[in-house]
């Protein structure tokens, strides 16, 4: 299952908290075991998508490719998953907005320095920091899709109007090729009626930006971090692991 370029996409809110990590490490590994090869990179310097899926403990980090002192295939590590990869994260990539403000094209670097992937993977996923820095700005001119993880509760929903006017400005002036594949809801309780207004409220304002699964609430979706492992892997009966499989073959639909 080759795509002849891979699909870029990014997983980003501005807001931290809304699960973004979690939704990009089960996505990744939902289209992994359909059978695409996938690879995850950690932007964040927070790391947690690396902690999250168990690598092979190469040291090369996303940090090093960015400034140069790698190349990016140095940095790909086998994980536990088939099909599914991984380049680490690194607390340095905190200080890139410093490091590049003065650079020339300072946007592009890491479009620059992940070139040579394009046609190693079907599919590259991107874990963004929960700010609008020049890391993510990067981010934003690289990638060819935005996945938009928000919580069902009002204060995620209150940046989504400047989140969207963010990526608009990006697309008119670094990346013309940029595009919205969706907003999923993360962290969905049946049971809590906020939950369920917040849903409604957003599905009628954005309409086809929304994407149809949503992905419940789970104690086990939690807890598979803390193992190294994706939902699929922990618990693959879980309903959180059937949310993120149906959520995979959404994501194909609109990347086609």
């Amino acid at each position: 299952m080759n795509y002849m370029k891979a699909h870029k996409i990014i997983f980003f809110n501005q807001k931290g908290g809304v699960g973004k990590t979690t939704v990009c490490v089960n996505v990744g590994s939902s289209l992994a075991e359909m059978g695409y090869k996938v690879l995850l990179i950690d932007f964040d310097s927070q790391t947690n998508l690396t902690s999250s899926v168990s690598g092979d403990g190469r040291k090369t980090t996303i940090y090093q490719i960015i400034s140069g002192e790698k190349n990016a295939k140095d940095g790909i590590q086998s994980t536990i998953c088939n099909n599914l990869y991984l380049i680490p994260g690194s607390v340095d990539t905190a200080g890139l907005s410093v490091e590049l403000v003065n650079e020339n094209e300072r946007e592009y670097y890491l479009k620059h320095a992940l070139r040579e992937l394009d046609d190693m993977f079907d599919f590259i996923l991107l874990d963004c920091p929960p700010a609008l820095g020049l890391e993510t700005m990067n981010a934003l001119a690289w990638c060819e899709y935005v996945i938009i993880p928000l919580q069902c509760e009002y204060l995620a929903m209150e940046g989504l109007n400047l989140l969207m006017k963010t990526i608009n400005s990006v697309k008119k002036t670094f990346n013309q090729d940029l595009k919205i594949m969706g907003i999923v809801f993360n962290m969905y309780s049946r049971r809590n009626l906020l939950d369920q207004d917040v849903v409604d409220d957003v599905s009628s304002y954005f309409k086809d930006l929304v994407l149809s699964t949503i992905i419940p609430r789970s104690v086990r979706l939690s807890e598979a971090p803390s193992h190294g492992l994706p939902i699929n892997v922990y618990e693959k009966n879980n309903n959180a692991a059937k949310a993120f499989k149906a959520l995979a073959k959404e994501v194909v639909e609109r990347a086609k």
